[in-house]
């Protein structure tokens, strides 16, 4: 399935007629300035269901077009399809399986994703868990980093990572967020229960807000100079020392 690349669509038209059949769609391009009837009924429906969007010039619209005749509007068809989070919660937990859970607070770069995910796939993680909006998108360059995982592991979206942090604690599944602002060290949690791990983004880390949230924060010791890991290389750091833990 690596041969399977995202698909640009383009013209308004198009888009809603994408949107109103149901397409996974990952994010919608639009020109600076748009105006007129059917725009409206395309913001509609973006808003409608909270779909990803950016504005940008006419040239970059250009480019994903391939000069083809967007009409101001080029809108991103995922890959793969995505998991219902409540569903997917009730099945791994009816599996009679220890819910693994990873939680990514708007992590923004592909290479990082795709990294991310095929660890993930490699460590027994039960499903992957974005927000809608302002995360990196599964495209083609995060489908061939992850060498394919990202086909083989349920990734869901929600609105935001705290509906998702509220429905595992629900679920009486704990979960550890990757902070450096904890004296705990990832070695002294107990990873063998029903767990969510939280990793944040690239420049800022877990939400503040987030933080408040979870059930408890943990760090990997730095005994160098460099005060932070990449996040793909911390995210495995926590998800192998889950698999020493479990097994």
């Amino acid at each position: 399935m690596m041969d399977k690349e995202i698909t640009n669509i383009f013209g308004i038209r198009a888009i809603i007629e994408a949107i109103e059949s149901g397409s996974t769609i990952n994010k919608i391009y639009l020109q600076k300035g748009l105006r007129g009837n059917l725009y409206y009924e395309l913001d509609k429906l973006i808003k409608q269901n909270k779909l990803a969007t950016s504005l940008v010039p006419i040239e970059k619209l250009n480019r994903l077009s391939k000069n083809n005749n967007h009409q101001g509007a080029v809108a991103q068809i995922s890959p793969i399809e995505f998991h219902d989070l409540e569903t997917l919660i009730e099945t791994t937990i009816g599996a009679k399986k220890t819910p693994l859970f990873l939680l990514l607070d708007q992590l923004s770069d592909v290479r990082n994703f795709g990294a991310i995910i095929r660890t993930a796939e490699c460590t027994g993680v039960n499903g992957i868990v974005i927000q809608k909006n302002g995360s990196a998108p599964v495209n083609a360059e995060t489908i061939k980093t992850s060498a394919g995982a990202a086909f083989k592991i349920p990734i869901c979206k929600v609105d935001h990572i705290k509906d998702a942090i509220f429905l595992m604690q629900a679920s009486d599944i704990k979960t550890v967020a990757a902070t450096e602002k904890t004296e705990d060290l990832i070695y002294t949690v107990d990873l063998k229960q029903p767990t969510a791990i939280i990793m944040g983004s690239e420049d800022r880390g877990v939400n503040p807000s987030i933080l408040k949230m979870v059930d408890k924060k943990a760090k990997l010791p730095l005994l160098g100079e460099i005060g932070s890991l990449n996040v793909s290389v911390a995210c495995g750091a926590f998800l192998y020392e889950t698999v020493r833990q479990r097994t």
